[in-house]
């Protein structure tokens, strides 16, 4: 009896708890209102349609914004080709004085990725927008659709990474007795 007492007491209290901030958020003071300005004027439809139809304007390439789907300014930064499995081929540009956002080239569309942290070392980058994700290894790169779960490009080498695995001697498995 004392357990279903102490059991009702405590969600008694837990209700009343609820109850009380739900209040003091109700009573809360609300800001200000904002004095309402006369309504602008409309501009012509034909203006409006023309203003949607014109190209967006192009995202800076060093910008804290979110992700976006607009095209990136290229102006001030590195490339890299890249071939990779099956002739898939991309660019990547880098911008020296930003290490946060990369703007990659795939399918004839140029889009800004964002780093993303990792705990292995590996470059990681990101537009969740639009899907991609780029990892980047010293031996080769990745590039990933996140939104359908699956590999776009593997195996994407620069010509740095091509002359390093071209280099690299080919260890033969020892024979098995």
């Amino acid at each position: 009896m004392k357990k279903q007492l102490t059991a009702i007491a405590l969600l008694g209290a837990l209700f009343a708890a609820a109850g009380i901030s739900q209040a003091f958020a109700e009573t809360a003071p609300a800001k200000p209102a904002a004095k309402k300005k006369a309504p602008a004027k409309k501009a012509p439809a034909k203006k409006a349609a023309a203003a949607a139809a014109a190209p967006a304007a192009k995202m800076p390439f060093s910008s804290d914004a979110e992700d976006d789907d607009s095209e990136p300014e290229l102006g001030g930064t590195l490339s890299a080709d890249y071939n990779c499995e099956l002739g898939n081929k991309l660019t990547i540009w880098k911008n020296e004085a930003d290490d946060k956002h990369i703007a990659i080239r795939w399918n004839k569309k140029i889009n800004r990725l964002t780093r993303v942290d990792t705990t292995t070392g590996a470059h990681r980058f990101e537009n969740r927008k639009v899907g991609l994700v780029w990892i980047g290894i010293p031996a080769k790169g990745l590039l990933l659709d996140s939104k359908k779960g699956q590999q776009l490009a593997n195996e994407c080498k620069n010509a740095e990474q091509q002359q390093a695995s071209a280099a690299a001697p080919v260890v033969a498995a020892a024979p098995k007795n």
